[in-house]
């Protein structure tokens, strides 16, 4: 299993219980550093997982590629690729937004993690039950107002789910969204400074349901947006 943004909140849950769950994974963020905490964790949990720095805001299709080959040539197999990579600097109306960073938040949340589905799938296609998850923020809340290119960019990869899922129906690989319910991360705090939403749950309660979606289980969600609520 392919982890992207396996260092934040829900991709690091998730990344710990996969490896509970007996998967062997590829653990991919900008940050090496922060990639070494999540390795060391993952491997307390399970299998050694291996790790690959990739900046997803610079990384050309071609990068994805190589990355693809890296995992063919280190493993032999994909079996899942979850999508929780994640850019928002924060709520600003469009009017006063910095052009860069509406680009970049389009970018990292939609055209990127399109080009590393697109690299994996000769993989993926040649596992016997593969699946592609990707995580979604609730659309009604970030489609109002101030959300700019994060905003954007979450309805794009909720319509990829419904696209992937019709040209991949006929064969092995599953295509599926998660909507988890309000999470404590630090992308949340850059949006809610002062956040007293007591609903709000730590991303741990959320990991299983990843589990669930990259597992043959998911198949009953083939397709759909699950909204999981802990």
């Amino acid at each position: 299993m392919l982890v992207a943004g396996a260092y934040g909140g829900l991709g690091a849950a998730a990344a710990k219980a996969c490896a509970r769950a007996g998967a062997t994974l590829v653990l991919l963020g900008r940050r090496v550093p922060k990639l070494n905490r999540i390795y060391d964790a993952v491997a307390k949990e399970g299998a050694e997982p291996l790790l690959y720095p990739l900046d997803m805001e610079g990384a050309a299709p071609g990068d994805y590629a190589d990355m693809a080959e890296r995992v063919d040539a280190e493993l032999g197999r994909l079996d899942g690729v979850l999508h929780c990579a994640a850019e928002f600097r924060g709520l600003t109306p469009l009017s006063h937004a910095d052009p860069a960073d509406v680009a970049r938040a389009l970018h990292i949340n939609a055209t990127a993690p399109c080009w590393l589905t697109q690299a994996c799938l000769p993989l993926l296609t040649r596992a016997p039950d593969a699946s592609v998850v990707f995580a979604l923020d609730e659309l009604a809340r970030v489609g109002q107002a101030y959300w700019g290119g994060y905003g954007l960019a979450q309805h794009a990869r909720a319509a990829l789910v419904g696209m992937l899922h019709a040209e991949l129906a006929g064969t092995s690989v599953r295509v599926a969204g998660l909507q988890p319910g309000p999470m404590r991360t630090s992308l949340r705090s850059t949006a809610y400074a002062d956040d007293n939403d007591r609903s709000a749950r730590d991303p741990d309660a959320y990991a299983e349901a990843c589990v669930t979606l990259l597992s043959a289980a998911g198949a009953e969600h083939r397709g759909q947006v699950w909204r999981v609520r802990a």
